[in-house]
């Protein structure tokens, strides 16, 4: 893909144009982390190798969702409790009821990256997975609406996780 000019341009516009954007994002919704440029970076080089890999429909909402994913996963392996007194605390915000739109764009990418996921495993294996963590049947309940054995339902399962997992994660989702 990237010994296109024009598929480059198209990287440029949709992805790269807003580095200082996503910078500005990750240092709002993460100030406990001091180098966001260091993630821009890499979540910008991640979005290359998926965009070269296959067809993203939002590189954009790529662009967010990784960045976001890779402060989390930061921030977990700072993992330092600091203990403040409760009167050194700044005010706090109110939350707003709804999400900023790049918050917006992250959760919507993060669904239709999910249920994509979701749609490449084999018919049986989805049917069962969706009826299990989607509509939170047992699996009792799914052998019996499926016909099939219960041990069935839970090798699906087991196997669908699995598959959703490999998924996102050649996609950088964590």
């Amino acid at each position: 893909m990237h010994d296109h000019p024009e598929s480059v341009r198209s990287f440029v516009d949709d992805v790269y144009t807003h580095r200082a954007t996503l910078a500005g994002w990750l240092r709002a919704r993460f100030p406990s982390i001091a180098d966001t440029e260091n993630l821009v970076h890499e979540s910008i080089s991640r979005v290359w190798r998926a965009v070269s890999e296959r067809s993203v429909s939002s590189p954009r909402a790529l662009l967010y969702a990784t960045a976001h994913n890779l402060a989390v996963d930061h921030l977990r392996r700072e993992r330092v409790a600091r203990i403040e007194p409760v009167d050194t605390l700044p005010d706090l915000p109110i939350a707003a009821d709804a999400p900023d739109p790049a918050e917006a764009a992250v959760r919507k990418q993060e669904l239709q990256l999910l249920t994509e996921a979701i749609q490449s495993l084999p018919d049986r294996c989805r049917q069962v997975l969706t009826l299990r963590k989607i509509y939170g049947l047992s699996q009792k309940q799914i052998a019996a609406q499926l016909g099939i054995a219960e041990h069935t339902v839970e090798a699906q399962v087991a196997n669908g996780m699995r598959r959703v997992a490999r998924y996102l994660s050649r996609l950088g989702v964590p």
